[in-house]
């Protein structure tokens, strides 16, 4: 089954690449991986939250927002390589979740990009992954992910 397939088939459709809002490009291809700068959870162009996980935004609601990331790299990714068919597999999973100090369920926040991905690439969406806990990310939003790309 192909990744436009399978993502249809799940009923979900990939969102526009969001623009870079500093000086980057949103995704690039090196050999066979493709790596995607940090997305945001940006939905038409907007946060659908700000602030910290723990205090303003909730694990669950963040989690819902590292899924938009990771669907937002896939679009990344398929932009750059010249479609989403052409990616195979996910290597590595990285998200970063802006938190109070005493909050520390950033892997299970992040679980909303790994288990998006792993639906939409079954067996080749499993990764490597970090979870880390920062202070403050771009716009105040609650969660950035990066992911690199398998393609072909």
């Amino acid at each position: 089954m192909t990744v436009a397939a399978r993502l249809a088939e799940l009923g979900i459709e990939l969102p526009p690449v969001v623009p870079p809002v500093a000086a980057y490009i949103p995704a690039r291809a090196h050999g066979d991986v493709v790596q995607t700068s940090g997305q945001l959870p940006m939905v038409a162009g907007e946060l659908p939250a700000t602030g910290k996980v723990g205090a303003e935004v909730t694990a669950d609601d963040a989690k819902g927002l590292a899924r938009q990331c990771a669907l937002n790299a896939l679009a990344a990714a398929a932009d750059a390589v010249g479609g989403v068919d052409r990616i195979t597999g996910v290597l590595k999973v990285t998200g970063f979740v802006a938190s109070v100090p005493s909050f520390t369920g950033q892997p299970g926040v992040v679980n909303g990009a790994s288990e998006v991905l792993g639906e939409i690439f079954g067996d080749a969406g499993r990764h490597t992954r970090s979870a880390v806990g920062v202070p403050v990310l771009p716009l105040d939003a609650p969660v950035e992910v990066e992911v690199a790309f398998l393609f072909e």
